[in-house]
């Protein structure tokens, strides 16, 4: 279950490009693939792909702070997608080669995260609101 769920993800041109670089080091360093390396493979095998310029706002992209809510306990969590130098996870800041990280990545607001944690439980949450997207911004290159 540590694979992405099978809904359609849009990531931008430039996400794209820095996450194949990034999982590219990361094996690299490892030469055992972790489930999360493969699922994020497997993510930017099969995601549908547009210009920075061109991603709808209710797209989660690299260093956007979503809303997520459990839907079962109706729990809130605010989160910032982040590359792993700049995560932090006290803070909100969650690597997207994390299980959860990579279940948010290039999902629409609405749409349902699910992961494999660490111990091996299923985490679901969705997408309520994204609070902050970097190209809803104006900002094209972070």
């Amino acid at each position: 279950m540590d694979r992405f769920s099978p809904v359609e993800r849009t990531l931008t041109q430039l996400d794209h490009v820095r996450l194949n670089k990034l999982t590219s080091r990361s094996q690299a360093g490892d030469p055992s693939r972790t489930p999360t390396l493969e699922t994020m493979q497997a993510l930017l095998d099969t995601s549908d792909l547009v210009a920075s310029h061109d991603v709808a706002p209710d797209i989660v992209t690299m260093y956007s702070q979503v809303l997520l809510v459990d839907p079962g306990s109706q729990t809130r969590q605010t989160l910032t997608l982040c590359y792993p130098e700049d995560s932090d996870p006290a803070e909100g800041f969650i690597s997207v080669l994390s299980p959860l990280g990579a279940s948010l990545l290039g999902l629409r607001v609405g749409a349902l995260a699910r992961w494999q944690t660490p111990h091996g439980t299923t985490g679901i949450a969705e997408v309520a609101a994204i609070l902050f997207q970097p190209e809803a911004s104006g900002d094209y290159t972070t």
